[in-house]
């Protein structure tokens, strides 16, 4: 099974789903700190893994973007059709900058205003999203910042358009659909791993060398270096979930270039392979809870009724209108998706209510969006790249042995969801090719301008509490929390005028909030 909740990106969960005050501040008039206006010199510089400074051929700074019409994938979701894109030139390999290149395909949405700060880049989260999918549909969100900024999103390497990782065809993943991510019996776990060995394998064979060169840090050199192309004296970007994490490793490795960096559904940097496992079945039980309040259910006992449902499952699923089978990891898989925004509560009603009464269909289809499975069989790859990038940054492998012994602690965490994020820390990186880079991100940005960091008390995949770790992190006078007592996976766009309006001026006008500022829903 595909990781189950990894910092999935915010705007394709909610458009599954919908498919169906306090604190003072300190501002400036728009043209301080982050203001680059004329396009700026770009620098010939970047540090390396030591945190010296080695310089970068002119074949890579002084290239020029060939900005074209884009395709018909990027462009159906942009009305008016003025979206841009290109493809920048990075190193395979960033300790040979003058080795092989890899191209890394780049969309933009120039910017409306007369008076344009410079470029805003978006990651949306993942990892493994697609920025250049993503962000036309997120233009509408972003509409004001448009009026001072360039909107600039990638596909990061091994995503999608940027030498995009498939690991196993529509088949094998529709097969492995049926392996249980919570084995019960000798068999079942032997099952288990060996399909976590194929899917790393498949990774390999697909991609070869690359796959050692898909890591965040890989990614936040690239940004520095779009940065210098874009012609930006500063790196402008918004975070969304796992982008949060990319931005804070950019903050650290590059902190000089820091303009105005807003992370919004923060992912918390102090948290390893497990306790991220753990921050997630808080967070996911946390928004059961919410959701099943709103209902009217007593949160103990309606968490019993699911798990008693997925008890049930796993001994014998259910049958849905499509002939396929609604497993118990893939209901688990469906009610995960609706938590990621308060409007997709209604549609987990729906679906728990039909598989009650022996109809998994509803169910299945909130799954199937999730992994990305279309009516034809065919399936994304999102999943791939994500696995490929996390396992390359993260170095705890937990054995099998090691998880048996934390489940105890998951599944008193969350009974819906410890034991499936409990066996996750095993089975996601189990006997992967290629060697974890780190336990924790490194995001300490001593001398970066203030960065704002917008937490969610509601937020399911990447809990609240992450937010101050990230901010605490980023170090004093860098990090600057905003509240929001809201729910779902995120903040700005959410529905909070104080949010928006915050990180807005923040953005616009160079206007840094009280660290702690909160705002109600």
């Amino acid at each position: 099974m595909a990781r189950l909740v990894r910092w999935a990106a915010l705007g394709a969960a909610a458009a599954l789903l919908v498919g169906g005050c306090s604190g003072g501040s300190s501002s400036d008039d728009g043209k301080g700190e982050g203001d680059t206006g004329a396009a700026a010199t770009p620098s010939a510089d970047s540090p390396d893994s030591s945190g010296t400074t080695a310089a970068l051929p002119s074949s890579l700074t002084a290239q020029r973007l060939d900005w074209g019409r884009c395709k018909a994938t990027a462009d159906s979701a942009a009305p008016g059709n003025d979206w841009q894109c290109a493809t920048l030139k990075v190193p395979l390999d960033w300790s040979k900058p003058d080795g092989e290149t890899i191209g890394l395909a780049l969309i933009r949405g120039k910017s409306r205003g007369d008076k344009p700060i410079g470029s805003l880049l978006f990651n949306f989260g993942g990892p493994g999203g697609s920025g250049v999918s993503t962000l036309p549909s997120y233009a509408a969100t972003a509409s004001s910042l448009r009026e001072r900024y360039d909107l600039v999103s990638w596909d990061p390497r091994g995503v999608d358009r940027s030498e995009g990782v498939r690991c196993r065809g529509d088949k094998a993943i529709e097969a492995a659909e049926d392996i249980d991510a919570t084995p019960d019996t000798p068999a079942e776990e032997k099952a288990y791993f060996q399909d976590a060995v194929d899917f790393g394998k498949g990774c390999r064979n697909a991609t070869g060398k690359l796959l050692a060169h898909v890591s965040t840090t890989d990614t936040a050199r690239d940004m520095d270096l779009m940065r210098q192309v874009l012609g930006d004296a500063k790196m402008h970007y918004f975070g969304i979930s796992y982008g949060t994490e990319l931005g804070g490793v950019y903050a650290h490795l590059f902190p000089r270039n820091v303009g105005r960096l807003i992370l919004d559904a923060v992912v918390d940097p102090s948290a390893d392979t497990v306790g991220h496992a753990e921050n997630q079945s808080r967070g996911f039980q946390r928004a059961l809870d919410d959701y099943l309040k709103s209902t009217g259910q007593d949160p103990k006992q309606g968490t019993q009724k699911i798990a008693d449902l997925l008890d049930r499952l796993d001994a014998k699923p259910l049958q849905t209108s499509s002939g396929r089978e609604l497993t118990q990891t893939l209901a688990v898989t469906g009610i995960v998706l609706p938590l990621y925004s308060k409007a997709g509560w209604p549609t987990l009603t729906s679906a728990l209510d039909a598989a009650e009464q022996g109809d998994g269909s509803e169910l299945l289809d909130l799954a199937d969006g999730y992994n990305e499975r279309d009516t034809s069989g065919h399936y994304g790859t999102t999943t791939h790249s994500q696995r490929v990038i996390s396992c390359l940054d993260d170095k705890q492998r937990p054995t099998a042995e090691e998880t048996k012994k934390l489940l105890p602690t998951f599944e008193k965490i969350s009974p819906v969801f410890g034991d499936f994020l409990g066996w996750d820390t095993a089975g996601w990186c189990h006997d992967w090719p290629v060697a974890g880079q780190y336990d924790t991100p490194e995001v300490s940005a001593a001398g970066a301008a203030p960065i704002l960091v917008v937490g969610n008390t509601g937020d399911p995949a990447t809990p609240y509490e992450g937010a101050r770790k990230m901010a605490d992190e980023l170090g004093k006078g860098v990090g600057v929390e905003l509240t929001w007592k809201g729910e779902g996976h995120g903040a700005y766009g959410s529905g909070s005028d104080c949010v928006d309006s915050t990180v807005n001026a923040y953005l616009l006008k160079g206007t840094v909030p009280k660290d702690g500022k909160v705002c109600a829903s």
